[in-house]
């Protein structure tokens, strides 16, 4: 017992002594977290909250595109700039001089054509319920209106905002079309109140989180980033366990080891022991930062789990496969250059394919597929399971099942090749 502690100690010092391999255990998923976090919640406020900014330039004097305008307004999710005097060719112009991201043309004939439109299918509408005789159709202009954004958003942000404008317009035809078909048939006033009736009316949409417990779960930005940013950071301590182990491999301590009265197992174990508290500590800091930090600058707070003991299994697993991995590469590397090289590439391409930057969902099939090989896949969907859906000891099942495996496969692995060595 003597001897483990002392090794303990040792491995701490060690630990301590490597500056830079500390800060990047630590002060790394701090930043990563912090940076990440204010990203998207800043998107995501952005999509939700902030007002669109738009330049509006309304040609049309009829009451349609007045009625459009405001139903733009009255929405809360426009800022709108008005400018009439301009056209369509010195449009572009402003829209790009004044910085603003979205612009929208109301032309000339605007309701005209939009009343001519209302007019025609009312007609035909009524002709063939035989409540009018049926009129010569004319050819009808559809109306028109020009859509400008800037190029630096997406097409599916762009495709939302048309689909408000769509929104909007329907509201304006319904109206409209009501309107033409009382006038048809002679039937004056009542259009304002089955209008109201019918907004009144409306079906409403009732959100819910879809989760197996009645707790109500409030997903946002913090409960995606806290948890993903600290698996990333506990499987990083790969350019420090990993080196340390290839380092002293190439100095001549593993072969020392065998003239001392103790076991080169024992040297494993405080090493296993020690990262794995400093990977419990990384928990600590990070996700305390996320529940008492984040509420004083205006990012969303990070929710824990009703139930700690489930959490407590998955960051023990997730420790124990970030350790286990960083002792494998470090064992296996034949320099130092190549354990720090090869398990930081590692992580990176583990972190990219299992979720921890992109979800897993936007994937293409075969690359999600992929994403199952990835330790950080398996560890991130066990705090998801506990933090966004509110899951159970069954949901977590497969999460334990394959991070056991993946636990030990590397000590076999291990313990394989040392004893290829003659170290064990």
């Amino acid at each position: 017992m003597y001897k483990f502690f002392a090794s303990i100690r040792k491995e701490i010092q060690l630990l301590f002594s490597d500056k830079v391999g500390l800060s990047l255990l630590f002060g790394m998923p701090i930043l990563l977290v912090f940076v990440i976090t204010i990203v998207q919640d800043s998107a995501y406020k952005m999509v939700n909250e902030n007002k669109i900014s738009i330049l509006i330039s309304n040609q049309d004097k009829g009451k349609e595109s007045k009625l459009l305008l405001h139903q733009l307004d009255s929405s809360g999710l426009f800022n709108i700039t008005y400018n009439n005097q301009l056209n369509s060719e010195t449009f572009k112009t402003e829209l790009i001089n004044r910085k603003i991201l979205t612009g929208l043309v109301i032309p000339v004939d605007f309701s005209k054509k939009l009343k001519e439109k209302a007019k025609s299918v009312s007609n035909g509408m009524l002709s063939q319920m035989g409540l009018i005789e049926a009129k010569k159709q004319t050819k009808i202009t559809i109306p028109s209106l020009k859509f400008y954004h800037d190029p630096i958003l997406m097409n599916n942000y762009c495709q939302s905002i048309e689909g408000m404008f769509n929104s909007y317009l329907s509201i304006v035809e319904n109206k409209l079309m009501l309107e033409s078909i009382y006038d048809e048939v002679g039937i004056e006033g009542g259009v304002n109140s089955l209008e109201k009736e019918l907004r009144n009316d409306q079906v409403k949409i009732e959100t819910i989180v879809a989760i197996k417990s009645e707790t109500k779960v409030n997903p946002n930005s913090s409960q995606h980033n806290v948890p993903a940013w600290t698996i990333f950071a506990m499987f990083f301590m790969v350019t420090s366990l990993g080196g340390n182990i290839s380092k002293e491999k190439l100095n001549g301590s593993f072969m020392r080891l065998k003239t001392l009265p103790t076991s080169f197992s024992l040297m494993l174990l405080s090493k296993m022991l020690v990262y794995l508290i400093v990977a419990f500590l990384q928990i600590i800091v990070i996700f305390s930062i996320g529940v008492f930090v984040f509420p004083y600058i205006n990012l969303p707070q990070l929710n824990l789990p009703h139930s700690l003991l489930p959490v407590f299994v998955v960051v023990l697993l997730t420790g124990l496969s970030a350790v286990c991995y960083s002792i494998l590469v470090g064992i296996l590397a034949k320099t130092q250059e190549q354990a720090n090289g090869f398990g930081a590439i590692s992580i990176i391409l583990f972190a990219a394919i299992g979720g921890v930057w992109v979800p897993t969902f936007v994937m293409p099939e075969y690359l999600q597929m992929v994403s199952k090989i990835s330790p950080l896949n398996w560890c991130l969907e066990g705090f998801y399971t506990l933090f966004l859906r509110d899951g159970n000891w069954v949901d977590l099942l497969p999460v334990i099942t394959y991070l056991v495996s993946f636990i030990c496969i590397c000590i076999l692995i291990v313990i394989i090749r040392l004893k290829s060595k003659k170290l064990l």
